[in-house]
């Protein structure tokens, strides 16, 4: 549940020769001196009423915006670590805010979510000014465009696992360990990941669940001087979205949660289901390349999958050399093949990657698994990968002990022939967490709310069709848009019906056809 805003900008580079380290979506100016460094928040009447008298000191805030970037918008806001003890401790979240690009015709705040979770949305927000690569100009034009990194992510206050050098190491190691000397290494990180969140991240570890930033979105819309919060979530952004709504469902204004996680699956459910989005996404690549004709992979279908499973294999016997000084292994493989399944206008550059794979140069595959786990020339861009690990554990840390993949392997290679083992074995990767929420599990139904657009593409490998249509049932209010076609979320993903859907919605209120299907 990567970000497609920055796969799709650096594919694009990537297919034109231009190396991903001339990519930069940063600069700016420091000049104090630039209209856009003056405050432009007036609170409007009951925005900043607060859910508790405790936290009247963070509902009340006023944002203090400074230029950033280019011609951007930066702030910080203050949000207890643990909300039940609101005169305790606190964390400071950061927030990036796009200008409406037609101040006369502004209709306010667009909260945005790109996934994850561990995404920042400071980084979504900031690539999604850019019309068509998230919105498309009308929107743009009429809401500024805001992202707050969540808890314990990016810029925010970030929860903190491994070295650099040992998250190296954990994401290049086989996702799919097949030797005794494999499932120590596996079972070693298990271990070493959980603890080392709670060594090196303190009581932030306990305190980075999907509820909390939730909560955290509340007072951000107080902060915003919104009565009601206007969302868009992708992806995990669903799950946040949903869950804001349940908390708050007198302060829903126009959500609209696209890729949707279903909230009511069991951890192996998800798991399983999501296997087999990747294996539909993957098979759909492969019979596309088929059908172009002169296919790296072969002449069929089943041809090409055994050839993508045989590369992972000899990959995983023997790291292939790239253009730098590292090697592809065979976790960095696997990452470099399932990135750009999320996009369908990625599939040429992973017909890219895979023919120089197949000729002995592991670069460009490399390159994609950077990206998916946010990994620079110079190290790490962001904790995306260790606060995955920590939300999402803290979410739910139900895991099963390696001794138990095997009994469960049968169910998940019938789901997924290529990654299903993978999948697997990735039901244990909670089994080190030290720490545990103490926020209760929550049945979402957003009972109250306002219509809440849910947005579900029939090809997603990410988040699977049946989520968004589970989803829409769980909320009171859900509103299901389908999308048939390939790739991760359905807006501005090249469907009218599913764009002017959401920008009718955004733009003037208008709820969508429930069911409706493009």
């Amino acid at each position: 549940m990567k970000r497609a805003v920055a796969l799709l900008l650096i594919l694009a580079l990537v297919l034109t020769g231009v190396g991903i380290a001339a990519l930069s979506l940063l600069g700016g100016s420091d000049d104090p001196a630039d209209p856009l460094s003056v405050p432009t928040t007036t609170p409007q009447p009951d925005a900043t009423r607060p859910p508790a008298p405790g936290l009247a000191r963070f509902y009340s805030q006023q944002l203090s915006w400074e230029q950033c970037r280019d011609h951007r918008l930066c702030a910080t806001l203050e949000v207890p670590l643990d909300y039940a003890k609101p005169a305790g401790e606190t964390i400071e979240l950061a927030v990036l805010k796009v200008p409406a690009a037609d101040p006369r015709g502004r209709l306010g705040s667009l909260v945005v979510d790109p996934g994850g979770p561990g995404a920042p949305a400071t980084d979504y927000a900031d690539g999604a000014a850019s019309p068509g690569a998230v919105f498309r100009a009308p929107v743009l034009d009429a809401y500024d465009i805001v992202g707050m990194d969540p808890r314990g992510t990016g810029a925010s206050t970030p929860v903190d696992c491994l070295s650099d050098d040992d998250l190296d190491a954990y994401v290049a190691q086989d996702p799919d360990p097949d030797t005794p000397a494999e499932v120590k290494t596996y079972t070693g990180f298990v271990d070493e990941i959980g603890r080392g969140c709670a060594d090196r991240s303190g009581a932030l570890a306990a305190h980075v669940t999907t509820t909390e930033a939730a909560r955290d979105m509340d007072v951000l819309r107080a902060a915003l001087g919104e009565s009601r919060l206007t969302y868009y979530g992708a992806s995990y952004g669903t799950k946040l979205g949903a869950t804001y709504a349940d908390l708050f469902p007198d302060r829903v204004g126009r959500l609209v949660l696209d890729g949707a996680v279903d909230l009511a699956l069991s951890s192996r459910a998800l798991s399983l289901q999501q296997a087999a989005g990747f294996e539909t996404a993957l098979r759909a690549y492969v019979q596309d390349c088929v059908d172009e004709g002169d296919c790296v992979l072969g002449d069929s279908l089943d041809a090409g999958l055994d050839r993508i499973r045989q590369l992972l294999d000899d990959v995983d016997a023997q790291p292939l050399p790239t253009d730098g000084d590292r090697e592809l292994d065979v976790g960095n493989a696997f990452y470099g093949v399932v990135l750009p399944l999320y996009r369908r206008d990625s599939w040429p550059a992973l017909t890219q990657g895979l023919t120089q794979a197949i000729g002995g140069d592991g670069s460009l595959l490399l390159r994609f698994s950077d990206l998916y786990s946010s990994r620079g020339t110079n190290g790490y861009t962001d904790n995306s990968s260790e606060a995955f690990y920590a939300i999402s554990c803290l979410d739910d840390p139900w895991s099963i002990p390696a001794s138990k993949v095997p009994a469960n392997l049968a169910d998940f290679e019938k789901a997924s022939p290529t990654f299903g083992s993978v999948f697997a074995w990735g039901l244990t990767g909670c089994g080190g967490m030290q720490v545990r929420s103490t926020e209760p599990a929550r049945h979402v139904t957003a009972a109250g709310a306002a219509p809440i657009v849910v947005i579900g593409t029939t090809r997603d490998p990410a988040t699977p069709y049946a989520w968004a249509q589970s989803l829409a049932r769980q909320l009171d209010s859900g509103v299901l848009v389908s999308r048939d076609g390939d790739g991760h979320t359905g807006y501005t993903e090249g469907n009218d019906c599913v764009d002017d859907a959401v920008d009718d919605y955004f733009l003037a209120g208008v709820v969508p056809e429930d069911g409706l299907s493009c």
